[in-house]
């Protein structure tokens, strides 16, 4: 199996992370691919632009909390907007930071946004750092090369310095990382306003934000309808794997398909403080529940991948419903509600994930058919499934939350036991409680989470 497949399918969850549309890592892939042909980049280098054009913003939910607690706003939708600014505009950048404080009465809006305002630039520098750090991070943990982290690192360098995050200038950008600048901005505009105001975004930020060198191949392939048409075919994934230089295409072991998990674990509990580790401790805590109850070792393996994978879908909430402190409204309960069919969606077009993604996507169902999202009852739940839903309970049970402090070990216990055989799988609560009274064991994880 090729990475490419896997990595171009996973990069729907990036584009739902970042708030853009789906596709936008593909399709600024399938963009960055052609810039490299006008240029004759070499086939090495084709090879780490590839990666990186479609993991570019895997560190993109590591700023999320910050995001919001600056605008006091909607993360997904205020990074959706900012990619339409031109922040070195000081009209355009404070007409942003007005429209998108989360504030009702002026006075409160004046304030927020004052307060915005002047953390901005420094705030903007540090999301930005943390931002393509994480991403640079999740690239080497794919055994990608160094080139594909540098390019990442500096994705939102600008040709004259004024870039983030360390204000590199000119050619002293990796070129790498000047093609995945301009084609990800070029993607935005094209999919929001056309290609006439995507060419003229370009050109208005030539030599100040971009390559001169690459705007006017960016010219060359303007004219050329059939490329740009390519942009809008359905099988958006198939067809951009093909762009992998084939002499140095990388294949997709077990062992790489573990990383991948692993990293993607990373990008989806970076979204939120209190879900530190929380993928990979329910991965954890299910494989150590599955061994107790003699599960064989590709059925292990599998749960876990399935316990890395199964909170994907929370990439498309909205820090302000996952941080928030009080109850949930109606309709930010019915958001929540939704994220193991997102899950389900996005690992079911992944080739290698397919057979996980139901048993991922079940983690919030109980046996008497009142959990969500398909409202499943015990004959509906395999074995796998069943464990799952009992490590993700507990796990969460035992991790600080916005709304509540975390539970001892022996309380969890006490409220999965009064569920177990009726909402909950009793054997996955025997097994679980067995491991987890067995203190000297170092088999389950430790029990507390790291805020």
């Amino acid at each position: 199996m090729r990475l490419s497949e896997i990595i171009a399918s996973l990069s729907y969850a990036l584009d739902i992370a970042d708030g853009n549309a789906l596709g936008h890592s593909i399709r600024s892939c399938l963009i960055g691919m052609r810039l490299a042909d006008e240029i004759g980049l070499e086939v090495e280098g084709r090879s780490s632009l590839f990666y990186g054009l479609l993991l570019k913003d895997a560190g993109c939910s590591s700023n999320a909390a910050r995001v919001t607690a600056l605008y006091r706003g909607d993360d997904l939708e205020l990074k959706r907007r900012v990619k339409l600014v031109n922040h070195n505009r000081v009209p355009e950048a404070l007409r942003y930071i007005w429209d998108n404080v989360g504030a009702t009465s002026f006075r409160d809006r004046t304030s927020l946004a004052f307060r915005a305002a002047r953390l901005g630039p420094r705030t903007a520098r540090e999301n930005t750092e943390i931002r393509c750090e994480r991403g640079a991070e999740i690239a080497l943990m794919l055994d990608l090369p160094l080139e594909v982290a540098n390019a990442i690192r500096s994705l939102d360098e600008h040709w004259d310095g004024s870039g983030q995050p360390r204000g590199l200038r000119g050619e002293a950008i990796p070129l790498l990382g000047r093609i995945l600048g301009l084609a990800q901005v070029v993607e935005v505009f094209n999919s929001a306003h056309g290609l006439t105001a995507a060419v003229d975004m370009a050109h208005g930020r030539d030599r100040r934000w971009f390559d001169p060198t690459l705007v006017k191949a960016l010219d060359r392939i303007r004219d050329d309808a059939a490329f740009w048409r390519s942009l809008l075919t359905t099988d958006l994934a198939t067809y951009v794997a093909y762009l992998e230089p084939p002499d140095l295409s990388l294949a997709a072991d077990d062992s790489r398909l573990d990383r991948v998990a692993e990293a993607f674990a990373l990008v989806i509990d970076a979204k939120s403080p209190y879900t530190f580790r929380h993928s990979e401790r329910v991965a954890e805590i299910a494989v150590v529940v599955a061994e107790e109850l003699g599960h064989e070792p590709t059925a292990l393996r599998n749960l876990r991948r399935a316990g890395l994978l199964h909170d994907i879908g929370k990439l498309g909430i909205s820090n302000l419903i996952l941080d928030k402190e009080g109850p949930l409204e109606p309709a930010e309960r019915a958001t929540v509600n939704r994220h193991p069919a997102l899950t389900e969606e996005i690992l079911a077009r992944v080739p290698a994930f397919k057979d996980i993604a139901g048993v991922a996507a079940s983690h919030h169902e109980k046996l008497d058919g009142s959990g969500y999202h398909r409202g499943l009852k015990a004959a509906d739940l395999s074995p796998a499934a069943r464990i799952l839903v009992v490590a993700d309970i507990y796990e969460a049970l035992t991790a600080e939350r916005p709304y509540r402090s975390s539970l001892e070990p022996s309380e969890a216990l006490a409220l999965l036991r009064g569920e177990a055989g009726t909402k909950v799988c009793g054997n996955a609560f025997t097994a679980l409680e067995a491991v987890v009274n067995q203190i000297s064991s170092p088999r389950l994880p430790a029990e507390k989470n790291a805020a």
